[in-house]
């Protein structure tokens, strides 16, 4: 409420993905401190947690086992 009420640009780091699309406007992703997702608007809206680690296998080039492991 109150980031919302003032305005106030406000930076989240957590690696709980729900998390991760459930709050903020704009949603980043690094992998080995390289931005590799960054989405915002409707596509950051229309995500869900196995679309996100889809997403990150792909440009990561991770396998969903190691996707796995963001979830816990």
């Amino acid at each position: 409420k109150i980031v919302n009420r003032g305005q106030i640009t406000t930076l989240m780091v957590t690696h709980n993905m729900r998390d991760a699309i459930r709050f903020g406007n704009r949603l980043v992703m690094f992998h080995e401190g390289r931005v590799v997702i960054d989405v915002e608007g409707a596509e950051k809206k229309e995500l869900t947690v196995e679309k996100l680690l889809r997403m990150f296998d792909r440009v990561s080039g991770s396998d969903s086992l190691d996707g796995q492991l963001l979830l816990s």
